[in-house]
């Protein structure tokens, strides 16, 4: 597994991360050992960051990576980098909220669930305008001083969101969304990040499952899958970026390689970009993924596959107050 330093945290991780949004109960049913299992898996073939969040189930997925990788993190908790995030409550009345108490509430919540004494990266989830980022940098600084995490980052920020949490402490890393069908922030803040050096971790470099090649035109989702509510996994949308896969597909193949690990390949390939954060509940699908990590694209590639999707309909996620 390749690793890389993480911009200006220092810290030196899997080029791969190991994601656990699908373990947090939103993405529909799975088997939690075989979830585990997968975890047991990517951390046998050189993955040592892992990302989870306070979101993901409140609980349920930092419980269930901690239980998972409990052995190693009492026998030798310095090979672990472990991500997590806070400071949003989907689903109530503020459901970003970067305000101390519930800031405080999480990073202990946090603590508990993982069953660990620090957390190596602690990272804003989204941006609260209601809580100004100078703000936020303060406190987090306090957890830091107080040795309950180490280094501190945010997610789904922009350029001057960056700035200003820059003017308190600085910003260590990025974890913004990421893949052929949604290149935003190539203009906006991924430019920021390179030329400060903030470590760049992006999520969903598989469009949340379209770039895998699994889908068809007649797939459906479970009720409690968010995707099953998401314009980009119905109707026209859907159709015209399946057709866009089925080309990737072919020319992967062209390679010997899946759409899946050229999707992931492209985004590692992009200046800027450290690490991409990849989940999986199989260890046969982890595996297939941390081998893009090995996949270079040469320049007439990288050309290639912006021709192919070209005509992509750019796509949207999930967020704290909902599903576009």
């Amino acid at each position: 597994m390749r690793t890389t330093t993480l911009g200006r945290s220092g810290l030196e991780v899997s080029r791969i991360a190991f994601g656990t949004w699908q373990l947090g109960g939103d993405w529909g049913s799975f088997d939690e050992d075989t979830a585990i299992a997968a975890i047991h898996h990517a951390r046998e073939l050189g993955v040592n960051l892992f990302d989870t969040a306070q979101a993901y189930g409140f609980g349920k997925s930092e419980a269930m990576l901690g239980k998972a990788l409990r052995e190693e993190l009492k026998r030798d908790r310095d090979n672990l980098v472990i991500a997590t995030k806070g400071g949003i409550k989907p689903r109530s009345d503020r459901p970003r909220d970067s305000r101390r108490e519930w800031l405080t509430q999480g990073i202990e919540d946090s603590l508990r669930f993982l069953d660990v004494d620090h957390i190596d990266l602690y990272q804003i989830h989204w941006p609260d305008s209601d809580a100004p980022a100078e703000e936020t940098a303060g406190i987090l600084q306090e957890f830091v001083d107080a040795g309950k995490i180490r280094h501190v980052g945010v997610s789904n920020y922009d350029t001057a969101g960056l700035a200003a949490f820059d003017k308190t402490r600085p910003v260590e890393t990025l974890q913004p969304p990421y893949h052929l069908f949604r290149r935003d922030i190539e203009t906006d803040p991924l430019p920021y990040a390179r030329e400060n050096d903030i470590g760049v971790l992006v999520y969903s470099p598989l469009g949340s499952g379209l770039l895998t090649g699994a889908f068809t035109p007649e797939t459906t989702f479970e009720k409690s899958d968010w995707r099953s509510r998401s314009s980009a996994f119905t109707g026209e949308t859907f159709q015209r970026n399946l057709a866009v896969v089925d080309r990737l597909k072919e020319f992967a193949a062209g390679k010997g390689i899946s759409v899946s690990q050229l999707a992931i390949a492209w985004a590692l390939a992009q200046p800027g970009v450290h690490v991409a954060i990849v989940g999986a509940r199989k260890a046969a699908n982890i595996e297939a993924s941390l081998a893009a990590a090995d996949i270079d694209l040469a320049a007439d590639e990288l050309a290639e596959i912006d021709r192919l999707t070209a005509d992509a309909v750019p796509v949207s996620g999930a967020s704290p107050e909902g599903v576009a």
